[in-house]
Formats: structure tokens, C-alpha cells, sequence
């Protein structure tokens, strides 16, 4: 053999131990996407609690904002409703100030054309009376119910002004408190992200994309997915115990390690 063929093919078994050498396992690879999914879940959770929080804070707003608008119209109507029942009172009094005048121009009556109608305006007075009266006690029953109303509108408007006053105090010790942490994670998620190959990585983003709970790489638990709870076949789960290779879920797609992947030594 030439001496420059000799060194030629030396140089590339060379290279070719080193590209062994320097392989990443599968079990590594597999511990570093497991590890990522478990930062980036801690994240979605922080993600999912501040994002739950000022929709109950806005929903609160939005309730206390119907229940004064509710609150405001019942004052008006129980207003509205004792100017009515005041005025028939008065209507009442005026009524019988009518009658009393009445029954003193029946002293001085000189036929009994002019008594029928005293008598008859007197009678007509009456009833005027029991009806005003009647309308009175239908409106006071009225004001009653309403005030009633009212005071349970007052008392849930109470209870949800304390309660929106708690979820707010709770939304600001979590921001205060989450937005440290939250920029934490985010830190380990980006080294952890330098350890893995670009292909696997972006696998994993597109299948974490897919589902709303975020989980790309989940464990095998009670023989199913620990995505989708559908069951793993005995043969399968030999070969994810083995770490030997990459494997997903044939239901779901996630991918599969063994619930012992983080003690693998690298």
C-alpha cells in the first residue's frame, strides 16, 4: 500500500473511533428530553396559574359591576314605588277631608235632590278610599319584597368585594413571587435545550405544541402512557425499560421513557 493510501485510511479510523466515542447514548438522550419536559412543565404551571387567576379577578369585576348596576335599579324601582305609595296616601287624605266637607254641607241641604248628591259624592269618596288604600297596601308589599332583594343583593356584593380584595392580594404575591422562579426555569429550560440535538428538539416542541397540557415526553405508569393512559404492549415496555432506542407512543406520539430515565448515569 502507498505510504500517503496508508495514512489516509489511519486518519479515518480515527475519526471514525472518535465519532463512536463521541455519540451520545440514547439513554442520555433520552434523560435530557425527560428533563426538559420536567422544567418546562414547571413552567406551563406557572403559566396556567397566572393565567387562571385575572380571569376569576375579571370575572369578580364583572359580577360586582352587574350586581351594583342590579342594586342601583332596585333603589330606583323602591323609590319610584314609595312616591307612588305616598301619593296614595294622599290621595287617601285628601279624600277624607273631601268627605268631611261633605257631611258639613249636609247640614244646610234644602231638598233631597241635594242630599242624594252629598250622599253620593260622600259613598263615591269611600270607595275612592279603600281603593287607594288597597293600592297602597299592594305597593307597600311591594317595597317590601324589593327592600328584601336588596339586602341580598348588598350581602352577595359584600361577600364578592372581599373576595375579589383576596384574589387580588393572591395575584400579586404570585406575580412577585412566580416571575423569579418563572425566569429561573426558563434559564435551565435554555441549557437544557443546548444538550439536545436540533432534530430531537424540535420533535419535541412540535409534539408539545399539539397537546394543551404541554407534555411531549411522558413515562410509562400502571403499563399505559402517562399521556393519553392508553395501554403499552409487554414487549414495548421491555424495550423502552432497555433505553436502547427512541420510542413513542403509538396512540399519541409522545415519547416513551422508563420511570428510572433520571438515575441513568451519563
Amino acid at each position: 500500500m502507498h505510504k500517503n493510501e496508508y495514512q489516509s485510511c489511519a486518519i479515518l479510523l480515527i475519526m471514525a473511533k472518535a465519532v463512536v466515542h463521541t455519540e451520545i447514548p440514547i439513554a442520555t438522550k433520552l434523560k435530557h428530553l425527560y428533563e426538559l419536559q420536567l422544567i418546562d412543565s414547571e413552567i406551563d404551571k406557572i403559566k396556567v396559574l397566572k393565567g387562571e387567576l385575572p380571569m376569576i379577578v375579571s370575572d369578580l369585576e364583572d359580577e360586582i359591576s352587574g350586581l351594583n348596576i342590579r342594586l342601583s335599579k332596585l333603589q330606583n324601582a323602591i323609590s319610584d314605588l314609595e312616591k307612588e305609595a305616598g301619593n296614595f296616601k294622599t290621595s287617601a287624605k285628601a279624600s277624607e277631608d273631601a268627605i268631611k266637607k261633605y257631611e258639613k254641607q249636609l247640614d244646610g241641604v234644602k231638598n233631597n235632590r241635594e242630599f242624594d248628591a252629598l250622599t253620593k259624592e260622600i259613598n263615591m269618596q269611600r270607595l275612592e278610599i279603600q281603593l287607594f288604600e288597597k293600592r297602597k297596601k299592594e305597593v307597600d308589599e311591594q317595597i317590601k319584597m324589593k327592600k328584601q332583594n336588596l339586602d341580598g343583593i348588598k350581602d352577595r356584593l359584600k361577600l364578592k368585594q372581599a373576595e375579589i380584595e383576596e384574589k387580588k392580594a393572591e395575584l400579586e404575591k404570585i406575580i412577585e413571587k412566580t416571575d423569579k422562579e418563572e425566569s429561573a426555569l426558563r434559564s435551565k429550560s435554555d441549557k437544557s435545550r443546548k444538550k439536545i440535538e436540533a432534530r430531537l428538539l424540535h420533535a419535541y416542541d412540535t409534539i408539545r405544541k399539539r397537546y394543551r397540557n404541554g407534555l411531549s415526553v411522558v413515562t410509562v405508569k400502571r403499563n399505559a402512557c402517562g399521556g393519553c393512559f392508553n395501554q403499552i404492549p409487554p414487549q414495548m415496555q421491555l424495550e423502552i425499560g432497555l433505553n436502547k432506542k427512541i420510542i413513542a407512543c403509538e396512540h399519541c406520539g409522545r415519547v416513551l421513557v422508563d420511570e428510572l430515565i433520571l438515575s441513568i448515569e451519563e
